[in-house]
């Protein structure tokens, strides 16, 4: 029988990136290669790496067969479309965009440990361990550096800025976390939701419980300036944008000199 492909956890971000114009489908640039290509469809083909799940709660059993954060897909659908728009009114209840931004943190935290994890199957890998051994060893490291950072952002506050004048690029590794990346550093974390959708949190000081979800017109980039620069910087497989012009002014940083 044959197997449906696999869908990319970043799936539900890179709808919002498709072209619907006449030809349906999602400009990109290989980050490999520096080519300009134009994936047909809404299937999103070209981000096809395969991802390394691990269960970010110290007390999880962890299940190798998982394959990543468990999501209420429809919601998020809807929540993403929505914060694009700039249409909270259609982004469901309350209680539901909240699910939603929760369901858009771990998937922004399970493509972030990425190149991390990667990195530790092949360190460990040329020891002398087992497979059970590897897999025991990559838990632990990703939940050393990422379970905190986790447990961190469940009691940010979290703002949609919508209807932004700069569209946003995106990238296999979407997350931008501003307290590490930037001199001085930021109190803020983001991810976009779309090319004129972004998602902000910020420390909240409270304990326990989070705040609603806030929605607030952008008309400036304002401290987030610097968003596409730092996408570009951390990119490692593909970017995408809505047209070839922010890609070309990217491209030179990613062509392979021949010479």
């Amino acid at each position: 029988m044959h197997q449906p492909d696999p869908l990319h956890p970043l799936r539900p971000f890179l709808k919002n990136y498709v072209w619907e114009h006449g030809h349906i489908g999602t400009r990109y640039i290989n980050c490999a290669t520096g080519e300009i290509s134009f994936d047909d469809g809404k299937k999103s083909r070209f981000a096809a790496e395969k991802y390394l799940y691990v269960p970010l709660d110290k007390d999880a059993a962890d299940d190798p067969l998982a394959t990543g954060p468990s999501t209420q897909d429809a919601a998020l659908a809807r929540f993403l479309r929505a914060a694009q728009l700039g249409k909270p009114e259609e982004a469901g209840s309350a209680a539901e965009v909240q699910r939603a931004v929760h369901d858009c943190v771990d998937l922004a935290i399970f493509s972030a440990y990425q190149h991390d994890a990667r990195q530790a199957v092949d360190h460990y890998t040329q020891e002398a361990m087992f497979d059970d051994e590897i897999r025991a060893a990559l838990v632990s490291d990703i939940r050393r550096v990422y379970g905190p950072m986790r447990d961190q952002l469940a009691l940010y506050d979290f703002t949609v800025l919508h209807g932004l004048p700069t569209p946003l690029l995106f990238s296999d590794a979407p997350f931008i976390d501003w307290r590490v990346r930037v001199k001085p550093a930021m109190p803020f974390v983001s991810l976009p939701l779309g090319p004129y959708a972004l998602l902000v949190g910020t420390p909240s000081g409270r304990t326990s419980r989070a705040a609603p979800v806030a929605w607030k017109t952008a008309v400036s980039m304002g401290a987030l300036k610097d968003h596409n620069r730092l996408m570009v910087e951390r990119a490692r497989l593909w970017i995408v944008a809505t047209g070839d012009d922010q890609l070309v002014a990217i491209q030179e940083r990613f062509k392979k000199d021949d010479a």
